[in-house]
């Protein structure tokens, strides 16, 4: 399997653009996907610069709804007629960041139909793909909801992140794990995907949301990385690069951030 970053906050490829926002392409022997698709359709140029075909694409999920991973969703259906959408049905909710700024996904019927899926239950899309509906909250401190709101026809709630999946990729009997933004917790995410696979961890990659979060947090985190023993850490977007120095202190060679054209191999 290939993982390729198709954009992050950061670019050091001065061919490609970064913007907040996350999406990957993730290839196995029969499938080309993407998982979640940036702020903007700039993913899609990432990926024609790296050399993918995105009317090849077969699958789109999407990890949950906020703009930054989904706002590329609508240029990308445009421009592949032929992908269905992975996605949980909570994604389309109203989305704010406090009580004024929406900052979820619009939901356009026309491009949509016929097109998407609700995800409700562990859909394995190719051979050891399989895309993760479910994260119970085992580790409550190892959580990040500041701030963030549904709205309703009543008022708002606290956004719990119903909506939000990851993916798991088994590959010569070691698991790796996929999470975009990790608002219910990179552990409770880990311990979701062990507890349904019983595999040791090779790669952990994507966004694990503690920019701003309290040490203890972190020291969780740090604590259930050293725990499972996780051969590599590939951080970006929400961690933050300051908690990525931390990670990388402490991991060593094991951590490494990954920015925007970053490709990595699953043997």
């Amino acid at each position: 399997m290939r993982i390729i970053t198709l954009i992050e906050n950061l670019a050091y490829d001065r061919g490609l653009i970064a913007e907040h926002g996350l999406a990957f392409y993730i290839e196995s022997s029969h499938k080309k996907l993407f998982f979640d698709t940036g702020q903007t359709g700039h993913f899609l140029y990432n990926a024609q610069r790296l050399g993918i075909n995105v009317s090849d694409v077969d699958a789109v999920i999407i990890s949950h709804g906020h703009y930054d991973h989904t706002g590329g969703l609508y240029a990308f259906l445009k421009a592949n007629k032929k992908a269905k959408v992975y996605v949980k049905e909570e994604a389309f909710q109203l989305k704010y960041n406090g009580t004024e700024k929406f900052i979820g996904t619009a939901f356009d019927p026309d491009l949509l139909n016929g097109r998407f899926e609700y995800v409700k239950k562990v859909i394995e899309v190719d051979n050891g793909i399989f895309i993760m509906p479910e994260i119970p909250v085992r580790n409550p401190i190892d959580l990040n909801f500041r701030n963030f709101k549904i709205k309703n026809s009543v008022g708002f709630d606290k956004d719990i992140f119903s909506d939000e999946l990851f993916l798991c990729l088994v590959k010569n009997k070691e698991l790796s794990v996929v999470s975009s933004c990790s608002h219910r917790g990179i552990t409770n995410i880990l311990e979701a995907a062990v507890c349904h696979f019983d595999l040791p961890l090779n790669k952990v990659i994507g966004g694990f949301h503690i920019r701003e979060s309290k040490q203890e947090q972190v020291n969780i985190i740090n604590l259930y990385l050293d725990r499972l023993s996780v051969k590599s850490i590939g951080v970006c977007h929400c961690t933050g690069v300051e908690q990525y120095a931390k990670l990388r202190s402490r991991f060593r060679e094991k951590a490494f951030y990954n920015y925007t054209g970053t490709t990595m191999e699953i043997r």
